[in-house]
């Protein structure tokens, strides 16, 4: 009778254990699956009561995203290395971005840039064309927070306009469209081809590359400056 009450009683002890760990792992995994939200700013929040960008704001704001992330902020991220960009357009919260360039080796031709994108942000279509310091730049992404949209040449993504913002919606070419998770990857389908991207919730992208040569760049906008 002793030896099967202590058979009970293991038995009984390795239930409570298991129940015990699968409690602690469906709170984890919860933790994990909840959502990070990052706040969203009128386009005028980054605007001077001139109508000049507000870089600093800009700026605060993506250190805001990375704090929500997770995302280490180190000291070259407090740097004049860290730039951030309204092509001109005045429209930040929806063509804009934040970037730095880890590396951009024109005798090797390599390139490591990190894409920083706030929500509801695209970069504005464009292509890279050959130059006298390189060939056409070829380029991959990785999202790490977050998810994008990215987009290129092709046959259109059905339902891909509604996903359109209204600035670029009637002058897109790359229409053929993929989401792009944490750890997923993409590439740019050929040399100077038009592509672009978007994060509809924000995102922290890094971009694997042939050497970057800003002379090279073209935007589908005409009006668009660096």
């Amino acid at each position: 009778m002793k030896g099967t009450k202590n058979i009970a009683l293991a038995g009984l002890l390795a239930a409570a254990v298991t129940v015990a760990v699968a409690t602690v792992l469906g709170s984890a995994g919860a933790e994990e699956k909840k959502a990070v939200k990052i706040k969203k700013y009128p386009n005028e929040y980054f605007y001077k009561a001139d109508g000049t960008f507000d870089q600093e704001k800009a700026k605060q704001a993506y250190y805001e995203m990375f704090e929500a992330y997770g995302y280490p902020i180190c000291d070259r991220l407090r740097s004049a290395d860290f730039w951030v960009a309204d092509f001109g357009l005045g429209n930040f919260a929806e063509v804009g971005m934040g970037g730095i360039f880890w590396l951009n080796n024109e005798k090797d031709s390599y390139f490591g840039h990190e894409i920083f994108l706030l929500p509801g942000q695209m970069i504005p279509e464009h292509k890279h064309v050959k130059t006298a310091k390189g060939a056409a730049k070829m380029e991959g992404w990785q999202p790490r927070y977050g998810w994008i949209y990215t987009y290129g040449e092709g046959t259109p993504t059905p339902g891909v306009d509604e996903r359109i913002p209204p600035s670029h919606r009637k002058d897109a070419v790359a229409r053929t469209e993929q989401k792009l998770m944490p750890g997923e990857t993409a590439e740019l389908a050929g040399p100077e081809q038009w592509h672009w991207m978007q994060a509809p919730e924000g995102a922290i992208v890094t971009e694997y590359a042939t050497f970057h040569d800003g002379d090279g760049l073209r935007f589908t906008l005409p009006n668009v400056k660096l």
